[in-house]
């Protein structure tokens, strides 16, 4: 009896921790990834075709991550993350403190990457590893609601260091990079306590595919290049067509997180309640309808076809949505989690996953910067709209099974 009270305490504690390291993690990228637009922007001042090369070494870790994943599985899931979480501190105070060249800075932002994507599967791996599987959406709901109340947080401190002048890019430390870096230190600390708490998942060698997950591996190979358009390209409207700084990306930042946290544990209850294929079909029809406002936005805006006000309103609005639907990602965890023959099989599935996802966004995200430098913006969020038809076709083929 006593050792079940202690077991229930340590499973208690551990969710608890977890919530810390979350919230740690949605400032830490605040002040890192949900700024890294602008970063290019003001300190090397690229273009649009440049912003899409700069992807292939930024989403190539994708690819690779997944490698690492399945041929280290059997240290787990917690030790691989605090492995991640090394390699994305590396990177950062390297772009920090060194004041690298062009060339050298995407050698850092490849490591620094390579932690970031490391530790996208193993997040959700390890979050649902501390819920029962019947409540692995509620949990999941929970988490995320956490983690976007701390980026909301991030987000009105890079509007108010921006202004005050206490961040700069131009300046030879990069402080929201040192500061990122230090909480990575913290989660680190946090992830080695958790090991004490919790058994650590260990996935499978090898990667696993199964008839089973096909659904899920097509769903991914098209989520990934309509994602990678709209993350690298939707934000790109308003900093290159609208002039936005850091300071105000922050401000919407901080407005879909606003929205986020109340919308991501109804989320968790949608996909409880009515089966993750449904939601799928509600995330697919939010994209289209996002390519789409993006691609009549981008039009209006180069054929000067709006009023400025007018068009500022609803490019803002759009951006804000477009931050809404994107916190519904995590629903496609949640089918692996329901259709895995086994929960060892979780981790590695999401991993191939993000690895199919993410050779499709290398190549949309070269493809789209041509297409914007070549052709016209408004012709890159066409392209994703087609993605966004295949992958609502898939989550209707989910909804029919009902699951």
């Amino acid at each position: 009896m006593k050792h079940e009270n202690k077991t229930d305490h340590n499973a208690k504690r551990a969710i608890v921790v977890y919530m810390v390291i979350v919230a740690l993690l949605g400032i830490a990228m605040g002040l890192s990834d949900n700024v890294f637009s602008n970063y290019f922007r003001d300190a090397f001042h690229v273009n649009a075709f440049q912003r899409g090369l700069i992807e292939v070494p930024r989403e190539t870790p994708g690819v690779i991550a997944v490698l690492i994943l399945s041929g280290f599985a059997f240290l787990g899931n917690i030790k691989l993350g605090i492995i991640a979480q090394i390699l994305t501190i590396i990177g950062l105070f390297a772009m920090a403190m060194l004041q690298p060249s062009f060339e050298v800075m995407l050698v850092y932002l490849f490591v620094t990457s390579l932690g970031i994507h490391l530790f996208i599967p193993l997040y959700d791996g390890i979050g649902m590893s501390l819920a029962s599987k019947r409540e692995a959406g509620k949990i999941l709901g929970r988490f995320n609601s956490i983690r976007v109340a701390f980026s909301l947080f991030a987000g009105l401190l890079v509007f108010w260091g921006f202004n005050a002048g206490f961040f700069s890019f131009a300046t030879p430390r990069i402080v929201p990079f040192i500061v990122a870096g230090i909480l990575l230190m913290v989660i680190t600390v946090l992830l080695v306590y958790l090991l004490r708490l919790t058994e650590d998942v260990k996935g499978k060698s090898k990667l696993v595919f199964r008839k089973a997950y096909l659904k899920f591996y097509v769903m991914a190979f098209l989520f990934g290049g309509r994602k990678q358009i709209m993350f690298v390209f939707g934000p790109w409207v308003l900093i290159e067509l609208l002039d936005f700084g850091a300071d105000y990306i922050a401000l919407l930042i901080v407005a879909g997180a606003a929205l986020g946290i109340f919308l991501l544990p109804f989320i968790g209850r949608l996909i409880d309640k009515f089966g993750t294929g449904k939601v799928l079909m509600a995330e697919a029809i939010g994209f289209l309808l996002l390519y789409l406002g993006y691609g009549v936005i981008s039009f209006g805006i180069v054929h000067e076809l709006f009023a400025g006000g007018i068009v500022l309103i609803v490019a803002i609005g759009v951006n804000i949505f477009d931050r809404v639907v994107a916190h519904m990602g995590m629903v496609r965890s949640v089918y692996v989690r329901q259709i895995a023959v086994t929960d060892e099989d979780v981790t590695p599935t999401l991993a191939a996953g993000m690895t199919l996802d993410h050779i499709v966004g290398i190549s949309s995200a070269l493809l789209g910067g041509w297409i914007w430098h070549n052709w016209g913006p408004w012709y890159v969020f066409m392209f994703s709209a087609v993605l966004a038809l295949g992958n609502l076709w898939i989550a209707y083929q989910i909804s029919k099974n009902d699951v």
